[in-house]
């Protein structure tokens, strides 16, 4: 790896089933490198369904497009039934428990850790990820830094676990802060668990969730893993709806609640943080930081209410109960449509808006186009 490409940085935010767009965006990326050329992000960080490409991307940081087409099989072929049970016997029996939990005041039986059994997402992610490609690269210097974001609820922070070159130092601010490790499955599932779906994972002596909840400032953690040009894909849509009420005199249901409460979860902070970045950009003598956003350029929630036919039966059933399977209920559906129909849509307008903004994304990533470079081959011949 190059000194001066050290400060390039990628920054992968959460947002469920819509984390289809970031492979279309980084599939698109792959397309304007040179067959066979390198991960071009020497720090990357992830943080809930954006964690997985970021591992992805740096257990084979050598091979960038090798490794995004891993990842882009994977969700080209999703199913629901690979991220949590949504079968009906396994629905019945969770909606049973919580009935008799609820019923009894839970003497009866515990209520469960959360709503869905997220167990085929682990089985699927050990069979996939190849977390031991992680040191390799950092040790080959094709990777400075990786850091994947959890919520802990123990201590209300928001932690940044990493693996990097040595001169990466753990930092601690408030209510944030970035700890070395030995990057494994449960630290990534950690970062995966949003609240109530997933239930919380142990690492250490605390127990972690989502790395949305707590995140404050999502650019922090690359940032401070030394990165000071960032390319941000994040999954909003292009116009914020808010909660989608048709009828302002109409109180929104359940379903249009939880979808409003991830949009906030996976969205507003990133825009936040946006703003701070701009301010501090103007502060003089302030270490210059550069970035571009992706997002989606349609409405992901018109997209996911097209495919809403293809989830099982059981889980359609139980977003008609929340009150999300009409048009104003889509935001909910469009982060748990796992999907192969919707996931390979959000891939490829992910792939569209990168190639859309492709010189701009070539002067950002500093890379030379490749007609100069057949025609410095043509000179050197």
């Amino acid at each position: 790896m190059r000194e001066e490409q050290a400060e390039l940085g990628l920054v992968l935010t959460g947002g469920g089933a819509r984390a289809a767009y970031q492979v279309g965006v980084l599939k698109g990326i792959a397309e304007l490198l040179r067959r066979g050329a390198a991960c071009p992000f020497p720090v990357i960080t992830g943080t809930s369904a954006g964690a997985v490409s970021a591992i992805a991307l740096a257990s084979d940081p050598a091979h960038f497009r090798q490794a995004v087409y891993a990842i882009e099989r994977v969700w080209r072929e999703f199913r629901v039934g690979q991220v949590f049970r949504a079968d009906a016997a396994s629905m019945l029996r969770s909606g049973l428990r919580w009935m008799l939990a609820l019923a009894s005041g839970g003497t009866l039986i515990k209520p469960p850790r959360a709503i869905f059994d997220n167990e085929p997402l682990w089985e699927l992610l050990r069979a996939k990820l190849d977390f031991g490609g992680i040191p390799r690269g950092i040790y080959k210097r094709h990777l400075h830094a990786i850091g994947i974001n959890a919520t802990s609820y123990v201590s209300a922070d928001s932690v940044t676990f990493f693996a990097a070159q040595p001169d990466v130092q753990p930092w601690s601010l408030a209510f944030r802060g970035g700890v070395r490790s030995q990057l494994t499955l449960p630290h990534l599932m950690a970062s995966l668990s949003m609240p109530f779906l997933f239930r919380p994972i142990r690492l250490g002596e605390e127990f972690y969730g989502d790395g949305s909840m707590r995140q404050t400032s999502p650019l922090g953690p690359a940032v401070h893993l030394g990165a000071n040009r960032l390319l941000v894909v994040g999954v909003g849509d292009p116009d914020v709806p808010g909660i989608g009420l048709h009828d302002p005199h109409c109180e929104p249901s359940i379903g249009q609640v939880f979808g409003f409460m991830l949009d906030s979860l996976f969205m507003d902070q990133l825009r936040a943080d946006l703003e701070r970045i701009a301010r501090y950009n103007q502060s003089p003598g302030a270490r210059h930081i550069e970035w571009m956003i992706i997002t989606p350029s349609k409405d992901v929630g018109e997209i996911a209410r097209r495919h809403r036919l293809e989830l099982p039966w059981a889980l359609r059933a139980l977003l008609r109960t929340l009150g999300a399977s009409n048009s104003a209920g889509t935001q909910l559906l469009s982060y748990l449509l796992f999907e192969r129909g919707y996931t390979r849509e959000l891939i490829a307008l992910g792939q569209a808006d990168a190639l859309a903004r492709a010189e701009e994304l070539r002067e950002f990533l500093q890379l030379t186009p490749r007609g100069d470079q057949r025609r410095r081959a043509g000179d050197a011949g």
